[in-house]
């Protein structure tokens, strides 16, 4: 398994050093600079090469692109598809001239990952990420004011969001909503409260099918690239895997992920294996997941969560929580093992420790909501472990 560290960019305040500090080598980035639906050139996706290679000693390599953002209108299935079809295939084929293989991207509509804490409080004075139902509900029924939104949320949840509401104050609320829309992919595009509502009144229109249609769709126009230019596409599970404010998600659990490799049975159409995400789902078996989907497997975000009856989850330590990692690292080295045996493509898998508490002086850094560095390296390092003694043991048996 390949380790490798997330890194945002130029201006990310977790550097490349960060990374190679924790002992990562692969660097999954993006360019998030370039707008939604237009092509990544060869120039400009050589010069972040360039960047993360510039110094030889540090062994880095642009491992994984994440992500190649999928444009509004492809998930919508309206505008001008043609064009963003022949963009999206044309950024990869450039990729794949570049050298880089793996595109990880997400078919979540505009929401993408959501958590309404950034800063839950910890022992000893960390912080994590935490979804909490009760600060969704307010968002949602009572910032967002989206109509029918109670019919989501059980009486209990309500009636504590309307104290919430009451208690938190203007700060209170500012900080809950600017906190969902860090989610927003890039974290750089920001809606104020009206836009938001007009955004997702349109988009909550479409139904659960249609969106399915929307991506079978998308997948058949741009598989054909990415076979051309060995380029493997790998979909990330939705985050929450649930809907959201009215908005359908369809990467879910094991049987949306069936319907998405049936349809498009091509090798290039993978799976971002995401821990985190598909664990917040108490119906889903992460484990049971990662062996039946281990062959579409192409890249890994490994983290942990502790769920709570009424849907919240706040994320763990990786070794911490209610999924089984150790369990879900052997089923990966597995399908390693398996595919050096059977000579298969992408023997090894690159993953990342996703996520992270802020730790020690993560705070000093203004770092992406869950990117920090020491909390990140921590994870890393215990997933490494988890990697040595397994291997280890196997190697005795």
């Amino acid at each position: 398994m390949e380790e490798s560290w997330r890194w945002f960019g130029p201006s990310d305040a977790a550097t490349l050093a960060h990374a190679r500090q924790a002992g990562a080598r692969g660097i999954v980035t993006a360019l998030h600079d370039i707008p939604y639906g237009e092509v990544w050139s060869e120039d400009a996706i050589r010069e972040r090469l360039a960047l993360i290679g510039a110094d030889p000693a540090m062994g880095l390599r642009w491992n994984v692109v994440e992500s190649v953002p999928v444009h509004e209108d492809i998930k919508l299935g309206r505008g001008d598809l043609d064009r963003l079809y022949a963009n999206f295939a044309q950024t990869l084929r450039n990729l794949g001239a570049c050298g880089v293989r793996t595109v990880c991207y997400n078919f979540m509509l505009i929401l993408d990952w959501a958590r309404t804490d950034h800063r839950y409080p910890l022992p000893g004075g960390g912080t994590a990420l935490r979804l909490d139902m009760v600060e969704l509900a307010v968002f949602d029924r009572l910032l967002l004011k989206r109509p029918g939104a109670e019919a989501d949320y059980s009486a209990e949840v309500l009636e504590r969001a309307e104290r919430w509401h009451r208690d938190a104050g203007d700060d209170g609320r500012a900080r809950l909503w600017s906190n969902i829309m860090a989610g927003l992919p890039g974290a750089f595009k920001r809606y104020d409260p009206d836009e938001l509502r007009t955004v997702v009144a349109d988009q909550s229109r479409i139904t659960r099918d249609e969106l399915r249609r929307n991506l079978v769709r998308f997948l058949e126009a741009v598989i054909p690239a990415a076979e051309e230019a060995d380029v493997a596409l790998c979909i990330h599970p939705d985050d929450p895997p649930r809907d959201l404010a009215g908005l359908r998600r369809i990467v879910k659990d094991a049987d949306d992920l069936a319907h998405i490799f049936d349809a498009v049975p091509s090798d290039y159409n993978g799976l971002t294996l995401c821990t985190g995400s598909l664990g917040s789902n108490p119906a889903n078996d992460v484990v049971a997941i990662a062996r039946r989907f281990a062959d579409r497997i192409r890249f890994a975000h490994l983290r942990n969560v502790r769920k709570e009856a009424d849907g919240s989850f706040t994320e763990s330590d990786h070794l911490d929580g209610d999924n089984d990692m150790v369990a879900v690292v052997r089923a990966l080295l597995d399908e390693e093992a398996r595919r050096r045996r059977d000579g298969a493509r992408w023997a090894e898998i690159p993953f990342r420790p996703d996520h992270g508490h802020d730790l020690a002086d993560d705070a000093t850094r203004a770092t992406h909501p869950g990117y920090p560095v020491t909390g990140r390296l921590r994870g890393l390092a215990e997933l490494r472990g988890v990697i040595a003694a397994l291997t280890h043991e196997e190697g005795r048996s």
